[in-house]
């Protein structure tokens, strides 16, 4: 599990690179893409480019989830929530191409999974 959800190293990618990542923001996407998400934007380098992704989480799916898991809905939950899909991304190299990614409820629910055996073994 990571232990710092701002700035970790993620990897070995299907090419074998290793991705250092650094969180730029998080905000609500209904301002800048009319969208009923939040949006986590981050800033990866494999020492040879630099590129941004920003992970997409539906506004819907993490108030249920949050609601399914009696927990509330905090900025640094959703921050751990995108950063484990986007760790996902380049391990799997799913959906890694491209620079906007909206995360599926089940894909949602399984990081939040995660999180919750984590804090349990703590």
């Amino acid at each position: 599990m990571l232990e710092n959800f701002r700035e970790f190293e993620a990897g070995p990618d299907p090419f074998g690179d290793i991705w250092k990542v650094r969180l730029a923001w998080l905000q609500t996407a209904i301002a800048i893409r009319h969208s009923d998400s939040v949006d986590v934007k981050f800033f990866l380098s494999n020492g040879r480019e630099q590129i941004e992704r920003i992970v997409a989480i539906p506004h819907p799916d993490l108030l249920a989830l949050s609601r399914e898991l009696d927990r509330p809905l905090t900025d640094a939950w959703v921050m751990k929530l995108a950063a484990l899909h986007l760790k996902h991304m380049i391990e799997s190299g799913e959906d890694f191409e491209k620079t906007l990614v909206t995360v599926a409820p089940d894909q949602l629910r399984r990081h939040a999974r995660m999180l919750e055996a984590a804090a349990a073994r703590r």
